[in-house]
């Protein structure tokens, strides 16, 4: 296995358990936090795709989908205190904009040269993502961060273990 295939694989196991856990989950029940202080899954969600953005357009300039205007506003550390529904997107729209997001690291993997992933990463980035390859690995390892806060919520909300 290559390089990149390997870094897809990550990436694509990582949706999978991610997917998988937000699949039943209500918009209702992704406003749940799973202890005072916690972030409810809507705003990690929100931020999941603002950091993917981020990162992968900080690598690779122009490579990434544009996010709708204001969404970045909705997904403050500020705003994670909130719990009005209303202000954060719908889970449906969460999910349309995970899905581009994802379908432009992916494509932004095809694309780059498999040298390019041992370059430096970006100054904003580097103390956690020393090189390019190490953001787009993050895309695996942050979403499986917040997944085993979701695998939480879903026991606090009645659901039974997916794996």
């Amino acid at each position: 296995m290559d390089t990149k295939t390997a870094i897809k694989s990550a990436i694509d196991t990582a949706n999978m358990i991610s997917t998988s856990y937000l699949g039943d989950l209500t918009d209702e029940d992704m406003m749940h936090r799973p202890s005072p202080g916690c972030n409810h899954i809507k705003w990690q969600v929100g931020h999941l795709i603002i950091s993917e953005n981020n990162m992968i357009g900080q690598c690779l300039p122009g490579s990434m989908p544009a996010l709708p205007d204001g969404f970045a506003d909705r997904y403050t550390k500020e705003t994670s205190r909130s719990d009005n529904p209303d202000d954060f997107d719908s889970k449906e729209m969460l999910m349309s904009l995970y899905e581009q997001q994802r379908a432009g690291t992916l494509a932004a993997l095809e694309s780059i040269d498999v040298d390019d992933l041992s370059k430096e990463g970006p100054e904003p980035i580097r103390s956690y993502c020393p090189t390019v390859g190490a953001a787009f690995l993050m895309q695996d390892a942050h979403w499986i961060m917040h997944a085993g806060q979701w695998a939480v919520v879903r026991r606090q909300l009645g659901r039974e273990p997916l794996f």
